[in-house]
């Protein structure tokens, strides 16, 4: 129970709820017992008026005998309705406080844990897998809900119910009353044990059904790779043995639950023979009323549910508390990025790396090792290597994605560490090298990262610095074009170059290409650098690439090798050197004439 401890904070949040629920349970609970005493007043009245008319047959008074009868039994039916009506009444209201206490709750979770994701560094995401990700926010906040709302209802539900008909059978026939409740204990603890094998087969089913449902997803995205390769039958009958794995195990659970309400319904069966066999005996020696007997049986019904909810609560709280072990895990993880307190208004684009070094894990070799640069302000860089250089690292520490393990780095003269970090981001206009676009229009992903809004002018004009202005237009909806999943209708260079636009259109003070012209040809490449040239004078500009043509362009080139500078300078003095610059625009120029 120690793992569901932090849900108390939100019981005191929506505590009116919880008290409000507490007092309309109570409430709903005294009119399903007084329909039960009425039950008893009715039979026994009608039993002595029965008895009154069989004097009285024959004489005129059996007339008034039998008119007080008929008028009694109408009074009793029509206040047990009445009761019925008030009951369900204060019933929708217990749902509407402890109920909609459980959806705000949920709503407040999700948000809390959508906070922390944000929140935690690049770091935790290599660690956690995205459906572990969303099955924590989804499925696990789901579980923790029906505890907070449909077992905490049903639980103090339970607990009124058993002291209000405890109180009235006991008060009645003390004798009687402990026979009834002989069988009761035996229900919940069949109702346990078949919702404990329910659970776990439902855990099963739930599993088969993720296997199958990740794979029909992989299959629908690679569905050109799978043509191509001519794999569809292949698929198929895999997913054929998928489906018939769940479809056995759901068969299993199918039976289970087959056991539960026979097994329900013969405990309750065996309540109900106990009160009419103990009941008549005791009616008998004179001890308790045939309506007493009546009392009993509907005293038995009432407790059914209660008892047969108990089992389940139980079973929820459990696997509650299983998923609120695993949001906790996420919550209290400490970002490893944290925010310093400086503001900054502009980045003049003076750039120093001293000494930095970076490695993903200790076990691992360092990504990046005792690299130094000086960058001034207004110059364009150009970081070129061979695949595991360590070029994106470079670019992840310049965005402070993460901080290195040794040395510095440094923007203006001040740590990346201590600047704020919301504020020195939203003046950087990043271009990733794996290009991610939203399922939306063209025109929503160019204006992604502006918070104050664009207009179609500086969305066209972003995508005409881009390059990509005249793809757009073709389109049947040109800006209004939507691109589908990761940008699936787009080509490789089309994608390339709406990323591009979406970094340039928020005017930024630092621009960083991280290897994001691999897919666009040579002469657009070209243009896109004419047109970044003009937009970045006075600005700073980092162009990393495999490519010695993306680069040769920039003021100042590194070289990186193995995560260390080979060499660093101007293109004109990295050729004369004749080091490992040199060699791969020698190898890339062989590259290009041979195509």
């Amino acid at each position: 129970m120690r793992h569901l401890r932090p849900l108390l904070t939100y019981f005191g949040r929506y505590r009116w709820h919880l008290l409000g629920g507490i007092l309309f349970v109570t409430i709903s609970n005294l009119f399903g017992i007084f329909p039960a005493q009425l039950t008893r007043n009715a039979l026994d009245l009608v039993a002595e008026q029965l008895g009154a008319y069989r004097l009285a047959k024959g004489f005129v008074v059996s007339d008034l005998v039998y008119k007080n009868l008929m008028s009694s039994i109408f009074l009793f039916g029509l206040l047990v309705l009445i009761m019925a009506v008030l009951k369900g009444v204060f019933m929708f209201l217990m749902r509407q406080t402890i109920i909609v206490m459980s959806r705000h709750i949920e709503y407040d979770m999700k948000n809390e844990i959508y906070a922390q994701y944000q929140r935690l560094g690049p770091a935790f995401y290599n660690r956690n897998s995205t459906g572990d990700l969303m099955n924590r926010i989804s499925e696990d906040v789901g579980r923790v809900r029906m505890v907070v709302g449909p077992a905490v209802m049903y639980a103090i539900n339970m607990v009124v119910m058993f002291i209000l008909v405890l109180w009235a059978m006991f008060s009645v026939n003390a004798r009687l009353a402990t026979y009834v409740l002989l069988p009761l204990p035996l229900l919940t603890f069949s109702i346990y044990w078949v919702h404990k094998r329910i659970n776990r087969q439902s855990e099963t089913v739930q599993r088969k059904l993720s296997e199958l449902t990740t794979f029909a997803q992989e299959s629908f995205s690679g569905i050109r790779l799978l043509k191509a390769f001519a794999a569809g039958d292949r698929y198929a009958r895999t997913y054929a043995s998928l489906t018939e794995d769940y479809s056995n195990e759901s068969m299993r659970l199918v039976r289970i639950n087959a056991v539960f309400m026979p097994v329900m319904a013969w405990l309750v069966g065996i309540s109900t023979i106990l009160t009419v066999l103990i009941g008549g005996r005791e009616a008998m020696a004179g001890r308790v009323t045939i309506g007493n007997i009546a009392e009993f049986v509907l005293y038995v019904n009432m407790l059914t549910w209660p008892v047969a909810a108990l089992g389940w609560i139980i079973s929820m709280v459990q696997r509650a508390a299983a998923s609120q072990m695993r949001i906790n895990e996420f919550m209290e993880e400490k970002p490893e990025l944290v925010s310093g307190s400086t503001p900054i208004q502009r980045i003049n684009g003076d750039i120093r790396f001293e000494q930095v070094s970076y490695r993903y894990s200790s076990d691992r070799a360092y990504a990046l090792e005792g690299i130094s640069v000086n960058l001034p302000a207004g110059t364009l860089l150009g970081v070129i290597g061979k695949t595991g250089s360590g070029k994106s690292t470079f670019a992840q520490l310049l965005l402070r994605m993460m901080d290195p393990d040794q040395g510095m780095v440094m923007v203006d003269g001040t740590d990346l560490r201590k600047l704020d970090l919301d504020m020195y981001r939203s003046k950087i206009g990043y271009v990733p090298q794996d290009t991610f676009l939203f399922s939306d229009t063209i025109s929503a992903n160019i204006s992604f990262g502006c918070k104050g809004g664009v207009n179609q002018e500086q969305v066209e004009q972003a995508a005409r610095l881009a390059v990509v202005h005249e793809n757009i237009v073709g389109f049947p909806e040109q800006y209004d074009t939507r691109i589908g999943e990761r940008g699936i209708t787009l080509s490789g260079g089309q994608k390339q170059r709406v990323s591009i636009a979406r970094a340039i259109i928020r005017n930024p003070d630092l621009l960083i290409f991280d290897d994001c012209l691999s897919a666009v040809d040579t002469f657009t490449e070209a243009s896109i650098f004419s047109n970044l040239r003009s937009m970045l004078k006075g600005r700073t500009g980092v162009f990393i690439s495999h490519r010695v043509h993306t680069v040769q362009s920039c003021d100042h080139i590194v070289v990186l090798d193995k995560g260390r500078i080979a060499e660093q300078g101007s293109h004109a003095d990295l050729v004369a050197a004749g080091g490992l610059y040199a060699q791969l625009l020698e190898s890339q120029l062989k590259e290009e004439s041979a195509a």
